[in-house]
């Protein structure tokens, strides 16, 4: 593991399961190495109150960012504190934690700006409350408000190191599917996804992609796959990319097919969730391509229903940390 910038951890929902979480993986961490410096970004108070709360002793101190320089940390954890009011250790989420996820987004946003970091993980939030309609979902509000695009889309890749997944479209109603899908959305996705894996993981990767409707036919004589999905994939295969498809989505997660891909694209969202989840549960992390940083977030949202019962899973955070640790 090369990498000693900083990392940058937004705690996103402070009515969440994150922290608890967090503190469990960063605990398992520090026991063996770490190898880079960490910011925690967001209350000091919530984390100290929910520590207590759940009568964890963490096997490291964590320093005040603003003792120290960039230039001066070392692999330690660090907090930039973020003022967050709160009457008691978990609150219901609400509009409450609005501002207060904005300004830690905006902290981590300005520490990239100024290459002071190249990776950031945030927690997860509720859209709902924060985003509001605003944005889809956080890929799009990251890609967005972060000011740092080199791309015309982000793009959404939930990654295991077994088999990864890809949704052409993300949070689009499944009526409004078919309008935002075309070959040169498909192509440069593909692009991103294959670059990715070349670059960050050394693996000139093997590419599915699935057909949008069942048994990818209509029974009319044009339909999305010949005449958006099959140029769309000889294009690549010209360009030396090795994509294969269009599959039928049905039959398509079978054990003897997906041996044989790392990466798996679909049309939408859902398609592809929901057998990898089924699959993988939440050994896996969401990563942003498209970004000139990388922005992980764990695949699974606030579930302030099991907080303070500490029984989450670590299993996404720790996807996320081992990834990391694999970059060459």
């Amino acid at each position: 593991m090369k990498y000693k910038k900083p990392i940058l951890i937004v705690l996103g929902e402070p009515n969440s399961v994150f922290i608890e979480i967090l503190i469990k993986v960063l605990n398992k961490i520090v026991k063996k190495k770490l190898n880079y410096p960490i910011i925690i970004i967001g209350s000091k108070d919530l984390v100290n109150s929910q520590i207590k709360f759940l009568k964890i002793k963490p096997l490291f101190k964590i320093l005040n960012l603003d003792d120290f320089k960039f230039k001066e940390l070392k692999n330690k954890i660090y907090l930039k504190d973020i003022y967050y009011s709160f009457r008691r250790s978990f609150e219901k989420i609400s509009f409450k934690s609005k501002n207060y996820i904005s300004n830690s987004f905006k902290m981590s946003f300005s520490y990239l700006r100024n290459n002071l970091s190249d990776i950031i993980i945030n927690g997860p939030v509720s859209k709902k409350h924060f985003l509001k309609n605003k944005y889809p979902g956080v890929t799009e509000y990251v890609y967005n408000e972060s000011g740092r695009k080199i791309s015309k889309k982000p793009v959404m890749l939930i990654f295991n190191k077994n088999l990864s997944v890809s949704p052409i479209t993300t949070h689009v109603p499944l009526k409004n599917v078919s309008k935002n899908i075309n070959k040169n959305i498909i192509q440069e996705n593909i692009i991103k996804i294959n670059k990715f894996y070349k670059t960050k993981l050394k693996i000139n990767p093997k590419i599915a992609v699935l057909g949008l409707n069942p048994h990818c036919e209509t029974g009319l004589k044009s339909n999305e796959e010949t005449l958006i999905i099959e140029p769309a994939i000889r294009k690549l295969k010209k360009l030396k990319i090795k994509v294969s498809g269009p599959f039928s989505a049905d039959t398509f997660f079978l054990k003897e097919n997906i041996k044989r891909y790392n990466c798996i694209v679909g049309m939408y969202h859902d398609q592809t969730l929901t057998p990898f989840k089924t699959l993988f549960g939440f050994d896996a992390s969401n990563i942003t391509l498209g970004l000139p940083f990388l922005r992980i977030s764990v695949d699974h949202g606030p579930n302030e229903k099991m907080m303070g019962k500490n029984l989450s899973s670590t299993k996404s955070l720790e996807n996320i940390f081992n990834f990391i640790n694999s970059i060459p």
